[in-house]
């Protein structure tokens, strides 16, 4: 049983009472609850967010002249044989039709491109403290409406002046940015700790998917009606979101007035030992010092190294080693996104049941789960260059290769739930810039490296982005940890012989 203390604005108190099961029982329709409903919610916004971060990379190609494409601009050596070549001015010469088209040197582009970016560095720090001072609920949703208008008006800006496109584009990266991370903090509200595997990959997965949509449906769209209508269907289905966020999320299980009174009970007994929201207080030098902290951001920069790699470069290297045109390489560069969003919410579902069942201690289970995720995908994803003969192999080697990738996200890359649920938001701050990082850095270098020898510049991206993240993986394995940290624990917390306020309190 437990007593649930209102009288905090920015926490709840728990107490267990004695002579009661300390066991908590969870209610038994576990994915007809309230908590799983916000995993979906999450989802779509994830969805939006990712067809909106990748828009403008489908898009570019048909809104400028005589451009090659956009993925790789250090590639640009690399031309698709005759055959492909032309249907790809083909396709230019259909989307002209429909849709205004610029003149912007590849100098610009790149700008354009890299743009949604440059506020990434700043953006994530500040919207940890502005979720807590603004509440989860009003800060990600308005930024959710906010990027999803930016996005219906992008072909105006575009019209206006190459400078507004700019400045429309840091300012819709930096509110994504927010987003993205201000929404862990819902999870260090709401996931009870057996359960948080599965929640948290339902809401990622829509990353995936959105990556996997904009792939496939995109360039379509943008040889037939028009690349304009990439940024307003994106865009409205962002809005819609926005409003669904509105109705369905709330800050915390006790406020929300659907929720039902077992399964609130259930959540706030669950995280009662976590302690509340820590508000203002930052232990900095113990985070500084935390190695487990510093696995974690370590394996984040090694992890989307491979994640940049994979979504910059591979239509490239689909077109340019396969010969394919752009329409069957966006389709082809989408089988991955979805074997990968196939095999997200099936592996925390498998998580979180050796944890239940206690097969497994946490700390193996995230261990057991990132090396999967590392060493299989680096040993296949390696090998597609020396199969690069044989097209259907190469494809599904891509595919598999995404598939395990896919069981990382159960391991080091929710880790920081685990260490730290109280300043989850902070800590998926730090995580964004690290993997900002890896985005940049391995931009630069992996196009350095295909411009310098254009066959064997894609062994070497290949080789490099498997070091990267075994490296990433063996300080993982030697430091990571599971347990929440000294520096992550509520000092103030309630106790039986200690209660926060009991005339205010309600069974």
């Amino acid at each position: 049983m437990c007593l649930i203390f209102l009288s905090k604005p920015k926490g709840v108190g728990v107490v267990k009472m004695t002579g009661e099961n300390d066991s908590v029982k969870k209610p038994q329709k576990r994915f007809c609850s309230v908590r799983h409903g916000l995993a979906l919610i999450l989802h779509l916004c994830n969805l939006s967010i990712s067809t909106q971060q990748m828009n403008m990379s489908i898009a570019l190609p048909v809104m400028v002249n005589n451009t090659a494409l956009p993925s790789s601009p250090n590639a640009s050596s690399e031309r698709p044989p005759t055959d492909s070549q032309d249907n790809w001015n083909e396709t230019l010469n259909e989307s002209k039709a429909v849709a205004a088209v610029y003149d912007w040197s590849p100098e610009i582009q790149g700008i354009i491109l890299s743009s949604l970016n440059y506020g990434s560095f700043l953006a994530p720090i500040p919207s940890s403290y502005m979720a807590e001072v603004f509440g989860i609920r009003y800060l990600s949703g308005t930024c959710m409406f906010i990027t999803s208008v930016l996005a219906l008006f992008t072909p105006l800006a575009a019209d206006t002046g190459v400078t507004v496109l700019i400045v429309l584009r840091v300012i819709q990266g930096i509110v994504q940015v927010v987003l993205l991370t201000s929404q862990y903090s819902i999870w260090a509200r709401w996931a009870p700790p057996q359960e948080r595997s599965q929640l948290i990959t339902i809401a990622v997965a829509g990353s995936v998917l959105g990556c996997f949509i904009i792939f496939i449906v995109g360039g379509y769209l943008c040889q037939t009606i028009g690349w304009p209508y990439v940024f307003y269907i994106f865009g409205g289905i962002g809005c819609v979101c926005s409003f669904l966020w509105f109705a369905v999320i709330y800050d915390d299980p006790v406020n929300h007035p659907f929720i039902s009174t077992r399964e609130k009970e259930y959540i706030v007994c669950s995280l009662a030992q976590e302690g509340s929201p820590p508000g203002w207080s930052l232990p900095i030098k113990a985070m500084i010092k935390s190695l487990p902290l510093w696995s974690i951001l370590i394996f984040y920069f090694s992890d989307y190294w491979h994640f940049f790699v994979q979504i910059s470069y591979l239509p490239t290297f689909i077109t340019s080693v396969f010969q394919a045109n752009i329409r069957d390489s966006g389709i082809l560069s989408a089988l991955p996104f979805a074997s990968a969003c196939i095999c997200l919410a099936p592996g925390g579902l498998l998580a979180d049941f050796l944890l239940s069942r206690k097969i497994l201690r946490l700390n193996t289970i995230r261990k057991l789960f990132t090396a999967i995720g590392v060493l299989l995908p680096a040993v296949l994803f390696t090998s597609v260059f020396w199969v690069r003969s044989s097209f259907s192999t190469a494809i599904a080697l891509l595919t598999i290769s995404s598939a395990f990738k896919s069981f990382a996200q159960s391991g080091a890359l929710v880790n920081f739930m685990d260490i730290a649920p109280r300043y989850s938001a902070l800590l998926r701050a730090l995580s964004q810039i690290f993997s900002s990082m890896a985005g940049a850095i391995s931009s630069t270098v992996n196009g350095f490296l295909i411009s310098q020898d254009p066959e064997l510049g894609w062994r070497n991206v290949f080789l490099l982005s498997a070091a990267v993240g075994i490296l990433g993986l063996i300080f993982y394995l030697i430091f990571g940890q599971a347990e929440v940290q000294d520096w992550a624990k509520c000092r103030d917390a309630p106790t039986l012989s200690e209660p926060s306020d009991t005339s205010d309190a309600s069974t």
